[in-house]
């Protein structure tokens, strides 16, 4: 822990020190470790059987550890594909005993070997750091011949990721990794991305530094992050949140004239119908007018509608008078506790344009029409 008594800038230099946690739960740190496990014992084996009489050094070489690690704990890394093991390892381990041979102090030797692995391992890209202890060993052990490059290490690396490649995928790590799936097509469709491919790209480039994730890992990545991000948003919008609580009701035995006047001057096209307790029975829409009216097209559809919601009068009629004869009695409700993004398929599948939204006693609270729920999720993905 860092003292807080330190002065802030020292307090955020000193932090930097301390190592961030591991997103990896213990099973794959099993994993790994028995990867590793496996892996170096055979290659080990392998080198102690061409060995013979020899040292077992002879074929099996240090940095090969160090591959290990990459290749069973990280195999997702850019720094552990086949290439970056095989291509890193053998051709800085060319470049070692090439200084080794041909610079006389073992000193700027060693500085120079690491320094000209690095560059080749970039032009070649296959960037590995086991390279430069490939480069560094080759040198320490002044061996100037090809006997270190060629054969120890190019069957040391090649061994290694053929192990790799079939326990890697035995523990459901595909190796070599290809980038991780994009996020559902259809979750995102329809809305706009936060940033296109582009914009990354020009971020990576600002950067510019080596990374230990492939670019379309990152990518996805942060588009997953955002569509979690969306869903703990989601999860956290109520109906209640986003309903229209000045909610425009109308009783079993209100007048058309009087429902239809306020459709009309409020512009809404639906009222949902209520009891005296204010519990939801039925609600009218224009299209319980329209049936009602037995208007089937546009000719002479005003005509009829005033006709229809004017009363006439009479003590017994055929003809519906009240709010209670027309409306839909079968209501899609909604708790004001429920999430409002599980309200999607009533709103784009199911065809609804106005959920009422009720209470604990099944009293009417609100109503969340489809230009709500429209604003719930701009909110969302905001």
């Amino acid at each position: 822990m860092v003292s807080s008594s330190l002065p802030r800038p020292w307090r955020a230099w000193l932090r930097a020190f301390w190592p961030a946690p591991l997103a990896v739960d213990r099973r794959e740190r099993l994993r790994a470790a028995i990867g590793a496990l496996f892996g170096i014992a055979t290659v080990a084996g392998v080198s102690h059987l061409l060995a013979g009489a020899s040292p077992v050094s002879a074929w099996l070489v240090a940095p090969v550890g160090a591959s290990a690690v990459l290749v069973f704990a990280a195999p997702a890394s850019p720094l552990a594909q086949p290439w970056s093991v095989v291509g890193g390892n053998v051709m800085s381990a060319l470049v070692g005993v090439a200084c080794a041979a041909l610079v006389g102090q073992v000193v700027p030797a060693c500085a120079l070997a690491v320094s000209l692995a690095i560059a080749a391992m970039f032009a070649l890209r296959c960037l590995h750091p086991p390279g430069g202890a490939m480069a560094l060993s080759a040198v320490l052990a002044h061996l100037g011949h090809g006997h270190f490059p060629v054969e120890a290490a190019l069957l040391d690396s090649t061994l290694l990721v053929c192990l790799g490649m079939v326990y890697n995928a035995l523990t459901g790590r595909p190796y070599p990794h290809r980038p991780i799936a994009p996020p559902d097509q259809h979750a995102t469709a329809g809305k706009p991305a936060r940033f296109l491919s582009q914009d990354l790209d020009k971020v990576l480039a600002r950067y510019n530094q080596v990374l230990d994730i492939s670019r379309d890992d990152l990518e996805n990545l942060l588009q997953e992050a955002e569509m979690e991000g969306m869903r703990r948003r989601a999860g956290e919008v109520l109906c209640r949140d986003v309903m229209t609580h000045d909610v425009i009701t109308v009783e079993f035995g209100s007048s058309l004239e009087e429902a239809w006047q306020l459709m009309h001057t409020r512009g809404i096209k639906a009222l949902p119908v209520i009891d005296r307790s204010r519990r939801i029975v039925g609600i009218v829409t224009m299209a319980d007018f329209l049936r009602g009216a037995g208007v089937s097209g546009h000719q002479g559809l005003a005509q009829r509608l005033r006709a229809f919601i004017r009363p006439d009068g009479l003590v017994e009629s055929d003809k519906p008078e009240v709010v209670g004869q027309i409306m839909t009695r079968q209501v899609r409700v909604t708790s004001e506790d429920r999430h409002a993004v599980a309200l999607l398929p009533l709103f784009t599948e199911a065809g609804h344009h106005h959920i009422p939204v009720i209470d604990a006693d099944k009293r009417i609270v609100g109503i969340i029409t489809q230009s709500d729920f429209v604003r719930a999720l701009h909110r969302i993905e905001g």
